[in-house]
């Protein structure tokens, strides 16, 4: 007799049918159905409401009185907080992975949000290309105040040599270390050679920050309208812009974070207040005056121009 006949007859090996197939992946594919539909549900719930909030005249108009009262107060919170947190130290994961490079996340996630939604509504490359070069005008701005940063500390400070016991001599060994002056040296070169740099300076870490809040939230204010306007369920912005959008807003919480952290745990005055006071000039200049020109002056245009049904007349919605 045969193995195969064999082996069916005495029923050691049952026979595998395509109709329980079928019934096993319809049992499995119907809770992932459920699933998806109840994550859907919810990304849909909780965009709807940070967008309707973000979107609010009440946040858009006084976000940046909000984070001018934390920059200018927020280092008063130093005397109550604990020198031995975990973000009392610099070499902490936020401070290495996000803070040394908060352009880069806001540009990626912003632009790639601002592009995404400006397609999506118009179908036009172009107009999708003006609203991005909003990204390149502040990536702009922001390499032009780093440098012009760097050229103001190099000529404002000196750069200075801890003299060793050998060169104090008998006379200063009570006394404090005396330091030997070296002329013609960058700050970047100075504390490179491990000597002391001295002078005044602007913090480019509150700076940036500052300056990525505001944007964050001048360009997630439209999504709240883009919803509005998007009302019939084929229209609807799909589940990849609304999870661009999260991750926008979580940035944006993450920035007031480590700028909350900035000031209390490592509080430099004046430093922190000029760096925050020049991102607030820069986002005054750009999305409070230039944007707001007339299109002959060569504008990229105020978020949402030229997308929503109510700003194709040139206007912001209020």
């Amino acid at each position: 007799m045969d193995l195969k006949t064999e082996t069916s007859s005495n029923g050691s090996m049952p026979e595998i049918s395509l109709e329980k197939l079928h019934k096993m992946a319809a049992e499995l594919i119907l809770p992932g159905r459920l699933l998806l539909r109840l994550l859907n549900a919810t990304l849909v719930f909780v965009t709807n409401l940070l967008a309707k909030i973000l979107g609010s005249s009440l946040v858009r108009r006084h976000f940046h009185l909000v984070l001018s009262g934390l920059v200018l107060f927020g280092p008063l919170l130093s005397f109550w907080v604990s020198k031995y947190s975990i973000f009392a130290n610099r070499n902490h994961y936020l401070y290495r992975k996000f803070l040394l490079s908060t352009w880069s996340w806001t540009c990626i996630f912003t632009g790639s949000f601002i592009f995404l939604l400006s397609f999506s509504a118009r179908r036009s490359l172009s107009l999708s290309l003006r609203h991005l070069s909003r990204i390149g005008v502040v990536g702009f701005l922001w390499w032009g105040c780093r440098r012009l940063l760097t050229l103001l500390e190099n000529a404002a400070g000196t750069c200075y040599e801890p003299l060793t016991s050998a060169q104090d001599g008998a006379a200063n060994q009570a006394g404090p270390p005396l330091l030997l002056l070296h002329q013609d040296q960058t700050k970047a070169s100075c504390l490179k050679a491990g000597m002391l740099w001295r002078g005044h300076e602007v913090s480019e870490d509150a700076l940036i920050l500052c300056c990525c809040c505001l944007l964050l939230v001048e360009e997630m204010s439209v999504f709240g309208p883009h919803l509005a306007q998007a009302k019939p369920p084929r229209s609807s912005p799909g589940a990849p812009l609304r999870i661009l959008f999260l991750l926008c807003v979580f940035l944006l919480g993450l920035w007031v974070f480590l700028l909350l952290c900035l000031l209390t745990h490592f509080p430099t005055f004046p430093s922190q207040q000029l760096g925050g006071a020049l991102g607030y000039l820069g986002w005054r200049g750009l999305y409070q005056g230039w944007y707001r020109l007339a299109p002959g002056w060569g504008r990229p245009g105020l978020p949402g121009e030229g997308l929503l049904i109510d700003t194709d007349d040139g206007k912001h919605p209020q």
